[in-house]
């Protein structure tokens, strides 16, 4: 069985995906250049890193430097490390939040349209 209904134009998909693909670079590059800070222990701790996970500075309050509990100062690490991944997901998340899933792509009526009936 076939259809009457012309599928998509190859060309102008191929724009639009040209088009995405250029969005979705500028928004992660804008991710990327801006700075996140993680921190654990009230701050004790803290983690700087660009939204593309680059780590910049670590800083640890000599207050939390125990030579006896070395265990504690590696878990505060740990969670601030962990806390500026979240960050920066999130700033990514927040970047890439503006772009809907195929930034507008017409795909003349879904897969449908190119598979054919």
């Amino acid at each position: 069985m076939t259809t009457d209904e012309p599928g998509p134009d190859l060309g102008t998909l191929l724009s639009q995906l040209g088009q995405v693909t250029q969005s979705l670079q500028r928004a992660q590059q804008s991710a990327a250049d801006h700075v996140v800070e993680g921190s654990a222990g009230g701050g004790a701790v803290r983690i700087e890193a660009t939204g593309g996970l680059e780590i910049r500075r670590v800083t640890i309050d000599p207050s939390v430097v125990d030579p006896a509990d070395v265990e504690m100062l590696q878990d505060l690490v740990l969670a601030a490390l962990r806390d500026v991944i979240e960050r920066a997901n999130a700033l990514q998340a927040g970047a890439l939040g503006g772009l809907d899933a195929l930034g507008g792509l017409d795909l003349g009526g879904g897969l449908g349209g190119l598979l054919g009936s």
